[in-house]
């Protein structure tokens, strides 16, 4: 490993094609001020595990009713599961894109990929529980297709940990529900954990996009959104008022976000 490491092993777990080093990644080594600076590689790819059957279009998620099913609850484990492997990902693209950011952001977002990797691993225990197996159902890279388009590091917290992240606090929270209403409340509790988990993501988010940005107030966060994302598809209806509020962001925010009205231009993929 270079003398730059964690920029070194950020590249490392993008680039891997196996499953040991996605679910299991090494520590992060430390990184300091006067570490020599590191090229920026904002063309990375991720290297994709042989078990995963990529899809162009994703399946409609279930609806409530439908969590009966053990299957359907299956594939919503899987699909989560994906989606954090996605997010673990892209922190460890950030730090290899973004090499000139403070060290504290690059530090902040090694350890949020940890946190993402073991809420992938929870997510393989939930669907294991279920009978099914990793490479069961297809999944879709709609992460890794739109989050990259941000070229400066406030347009990767605008869409990632403010916009991703942040609509993860409205998800979880309506499949919570639903999962224990489908009789399973273990479910229903790794959605409230996991939940609970992304507050500190999207408080990190803030205060980074606050530096990079220079504010925080709805119509900066979305002249930062990379096109053609809308607000509309950084969201979960209902919003979870009170957990995005706990993360810092301001009432009119929400009150803006919740507003926003549906764009079908910014549906396509």
């Amino acid at each position: 490993m270079s003398t730059n490491a964690l920029h070194e092993w950020a590249k490392a777990y993008v680039l891997s094609d196996e499953l040991s080093v996605k679910f299991a990644p090494p520590p992060p080594p430390s990184v300091a001020e006067n570490d020599p600076p590191a090229s920026a590689c904002p063309e990375l790819r991720p290297g994709h595990p042989a078990v995963f059957r990529r899809i162009e279009r994703a399946e409609k998620s279930p609806k409530a009713g439908a969590l009966r099913d053990p299957k359907k609850r299956a594939w919503l484990f899987h699909t989560f599961m994906h989606h954090e492997l996605q997010a673990a990902e892209l922190m460890a693209w950030a730090i290899v894109a973004y090499p000139d950011t403070p060290v504290a952001f690059r530090r902040g977002l090694a350890n949020i990929l940890l946190d993402e990797v073991r809420h992938m691993v929870l997510y393989r225990e939930a669907l294991e529980s279920l009978g099914c197996a990793l490479g069961d159902f297809g999944v879709r890279d709609w992460f890794w297709q739109r989050v990259p388009a941000a070229k400066k590091p406030a347009e990767f917290c605008a869409v990632m940990g403010l916009g991703l992240e942040a609509a993860n606090l409205d998800h979880s929270r309506r499949y919570s529900q639903w999962l224990r209403a489908a009789g399973d409340p273990r479910g229903a509790d790794l959605q409230d954990l996991i939940g609970d988990e992304e507050l500190p993501h999207v408080r990190f988010a803030l205060h980074w996009f606050r530096r990079f940005a220079g504010a925080t107030d709805f119509a900066t966060w979305c002249a930062h959104l990379p096109l053609p994302l809308s607000p509309v598809l950084l969201r979960g209806l209902p919003l979870d008022v009170d957990r995005r509020i706990r993360t810092g962001m301001d009432p009119l925010f929400i009150e803006q976000l919740a507003a926003v009205r549906f764009d079908p231009m910014a549906s396509r993929s």
